[in-house]
C-alpha cells in the first residue's frame, strides 16, 4: 500500500489516504509517484505528494495540517515555538538543546527547558 498526501494551494495537508499498489504501478508493477498521483486526481482532483510512514520519501510522514516544504522536498510538521528552527532532517528544534537526564517541558519565555517531575508537573 502507498500513502499520498493531498495538499491546498499553501502546501497544507488536508488529508492522508493509503491507495492500493496495483494504483500504483507501471506495467512492470513498479511502484511510480506520478501513476498514484494521477489516480488520485482522477479520484478527487487537488495536488498530491506521495509520503511514507517510515520516512522514506519527504523524510517525515504527512500529517494533518504539516506543510509540504518544496525546497527541501519534505513535509515539516507544524512549528511548536516560535523561536524554533527547522533542520536538515526536517524537525523543528529548541535554539537550546534538551539535556538528557530527565524529563523536561519548553519554557518558550525563558528560552529554556524546565525540569518535570516523575508525575509530568513541573518541578519548583
Amino acid at each position: 500500500m502507498a500513502h499520498f498526501a493531498e495538499i491546498d494551494s499553501n502546501g497544507v495537508v488536508q488529508r492522508v489516504i493509503v491507495v492500493a499498489n496495483k494504483d500504483t504501478a507501471d506495467a512492470n508493477g513498479n511502484e511510480v509517484e506520478a501513476i498514484g498521483v494521477a489516480f488520485c486526481q482522477k479520484l478527487f482532483g487537488g495536488n498530491w505528494k506521495q509520503t511514507s510512514y517510515n520516512g522514506n520519501i519527504r523524510k517525515n510522514y504527512a500529517g494533518l495540517g504539516y506543510t509540504y516544504n518544496a525546497d527541501i522536498d519534505a513535509f515539516v510538521p507544524p512549528k511548536p515555538y516560535s523561536s524554533w528552527s527547522l533542520n536538515a532532517d526536517a524537525q523543528w528544534e529548541a535554539p537550546v538543546p534538551m539535556p538528557d537526564d530527565g524529563m523536561y517541558s519548553w519554557d518558550e519565555d525563558s528560552q529554556s527547558w524546565v525540569a518535570l517531575s516523575e508525575s509530568g508537573s513541573l518541578t519548583v
